[in-house]
């Protein structure tokens, strides 16, 4: 999976705003057919978000387009899928997961759907979505069910599926999710999927919240932050890239325990840090990480077009 720091839900049927979506520096894309379509356009929403997968492809291979399917007790699902599994895709988002069982039932359609619209085989990935109690209680045996699984998207969301599935009560400071995000991370990361996501922000007349909500999730261990606005999209990408501080300190770090190593030591004092081998480990992935980051903005063409309001 590609590291995604931000990555924006567009409705399926509205492919204007896919460009719109990319020229706000969103890492990845959604494209919704689930709850942003109106059951009465559905079908119409289907070829759009194919036609719009082609025609971002046809100049851009590094922004990350999913589409979030309808979830497989809807009987839509196969329909969205027989549409949206093209060339360019990389992969689905399931919705209103129970258990493994449906990841496993998801990755046999698509792997029916791969052969069937001539897709390279094993390329479309899987995002499952938590968003009821059962897929959080059962989170780890879904990154081990298919190797479709790229990551999970941990649900926190005020008022809507998870909330009401699990019971809590949304609150800026996100106490009440504290332990569902925690076990998400721990679950992808220990099935070495390396890059969680969560989300999302709903209130966009709170910008400080959002920044609050973002840097606690990068704090708790998540790589990117699923986003239902582009006016979140440059903060995300702020927040969940190392600053230009932590390059700094981390790459002064390497700096002076090589120097520590070329003199025989295995470990020095760094601004009043014991630093030794596990500590270069760390720097050397923040670093690595933050290279890969910038690489991909370096070589991700952005349309000139002004963000939807």
């Amino acid at each position: 999976m590609k590291p995604m720091r931000s990555i924006l839900f567009v409705p399926g049927h509205r492919g204007s705003w896919v460009e719109k979506g990319i020229a706000a520096g969103a890492d990845g894309l959604i494209l919704d057919l689930e709850d942003s379509v109106p059951s009465a356009l559905k079908d119409d929403a289907r070829p759009v978000t194919a036609e719009s997968i082609r025609r971002v492809r046809e100049t851009n291979n590094n922004v990350g387009l999913y589409v979030r399917v309808n979830s497989l007790d809807t009987g839509l699902t196969g329909d969205d899928l027989a549409a949206v599994v093209v060339p360019g895709l990389d992969g689905v988002v399931l919705p209103k997961v129970f258990g493994r069982d449906d990841i496993v039932s998801l990755a046999a359609l698509i792997t029916h759907f791969e052969a069937k619209n001539g897709v390279e085989a094993g390329s479309v990935e899987i995002i499952a979505d938590l968003e009821t109690a059962q897929a959080y209680a059962d989170c780890e045996a879904l990154t081990t069910a298919s190797p479709r699984m790229a990551t999970l998207f941990a649900g926190t969301a005020r008022d809507a599926d998870v909330s009401r599935s699990i019971g809590f009560q949304f609150t800026p400071g996100g106490m009440e999710t504290i332990y569902l995000r925690s076990r998400a991370v721990l679950a992808c990361r220990s099935n070495g999927l390396d890059f969680p996501i969560v989300g999302v922000w709903q209130d966009l007349n709170d910008p400080e919240g959002a920044r609050n909500h973002f840097i606690q999730n990068r704090e708790l261990g998540f790589r990117g932050q699923v986003l239902i606005h582009p006016s979140h999209v440059a903060l995300a990408n702020e927040i969940f890239s190392p600053s230009k501080f932590e390059v700094d300190f981390y790459a002064g770090m390497i700096e002076a325990f090589d120097a520590a190593v070329a003199d025989g030591a295995a470990a020095v004092l760094y601004e009043g840090m014991h630093v030794d081998y596990a500590h270069i480990k760390t720097a050397r992935e923040v670093l690595a990480y933050n290279a890969l980051i910038t690489d991909r903005e370096a070589s991700c063409p952005r349309p000139a077009v002004s963000p939807h309001k």
